[in-house]
């Protein structure tokens, strides 16, 4: 994941009726959405993926409209993880369709594919020792996994413009993955456990179980609602800086009593950390304002400020002048 800054900040999604007019400026056509927001954060969750497969298309004109050192990560589709449950032979070509969907299309933007687990999902050793085992860690390797697709997927995507890493993001939701086995398994395949707060009762660890930190922050009042207060951003930040710079947090919740290997934890790492309280309008706000106080710039706190200051970035601000199609 090569990228002028190991810290992106960015959101679950781009397409939110509510967000225009307060994030999206008025006159932005909602075909510019994606390129404004990809102008104004650092990352973004294609959440669409997980409800439905995408085209080849959609994917490239995806890589099209976003800038150079842009990075996308994946949800991956709840068929496999929420209908299938990873079981059975029809769930291998589930992820074989997924991976022949498009995914290769963004070429060095893509980030990690997230796999989102139901809370009613309990640990199954087996099952997912098989899961984690069968992930595919560059695209050469996914390329062979998605030739297994079957007739149901109708427009495929079957070659990479290059050997690239490929790296995966397991998010649970039960409380039987407290287990020691578990984070184990995942140091075993190279899998990031998920940082996932939220106001529900999930699990939440920090178990450093790759190279590189999967955060999702899903709100503070209700799920996918209510705003980070500063204090919390600047405590996300201390932690994140911390992560980053290879080291983990002295107050660490985990799973597995013991950190990880002293010698890993020198290197530094990538983090990737999204906002999902999107019910009120908070969560490209939330990710602009921690942005700027891992950056070390002015922080702007206040909403209209934070708008001034996005719609009249240099960067975005061509996008404003553009027609609808």
């Amino acid at each position: 994941m090569a990228s002028p800054t190991s810290t992106r900040t960015g959101i679950s999604g781009w397409r939110y009726a509510g967000w225009r007019n307060a994030f999206y400026p008025p006159q932005l056509p909602q075909a510019h959405e994606l390129a404004f927001a990809s102008r104004a954060l650092q990352t973004i969750e294609i959440n669409g993926s997980h409800y439905a497969l995408q085209t080849p298309a959609s994917y490239q004109s995806w890589y099209a409209v976003t800038p150079p050192h842009f990075m996308f990560s994946v949800k991956a589709p709840r068929f496999v993880t929420h209908i299938l449950r990873l079981r059975g032979e029809r769930s291998a070509t589930a992820i074989a369709n997924f991976l022949a969907s498009g995914l290769f299309n963004l070429r060095e933007k893509l980030g990690p594919i997230l796999w989102q687990f139901p809370p009613s999902l309990r640990f199954d050793p087996d099952l997912f020792e098989a899961f984690l085992q069968g992930l595919p860690h560059d695209t050469e390797t996914a390329v062979e996994v998605a030739k297994h697709h079957d007739a149901h997927i109708k427009h495929v995507c079957l070659k990479t413009d290059r050997k690239r890493p490929l790296h995966h993001a397991i998010e649970i939701r039960h409380p039987s993955f407290c287990d020691e086995t578990f984070i184990q398994m995942l140091r075993k395949y190279r899998a990031a456990l998920v940082f996932s707060d939220s106001t529900a009762n999930w699990p939440y660890a920090e178990d450093v179980t790759a190279d590189f930190i999967y955060m999702r922050l899903h709100g503070t009042e209700t799920l996918y609602s209510g705003a980070y207060s500063d204090n919390a951003l600047d405590c996300w930040a201390k932690r994140i800086r911390t992560w980053e710079n290879g080291s983990e947090p002295r107050d660490a919740q985990r799973i597995a009593g013991a950190p990880s290997c002293r010698k890993a934890a020198k290197k530094p790492r990538d983090v990737f950390c999204y906002f999902d309280n999107d019910q009120k309008v908070r969560a490209p706000f939330d990710a602009a304002r921690l942005a700027s106080r891992l950056r070390g710039s002015a922080v702007e706190n206040d909403m209209k400020g934070l708008q001034h200051s996005l719609w009249n970035a240099a960067e975005v601000s061509d996008l404003l002048t553009k027609k609808r199609r």
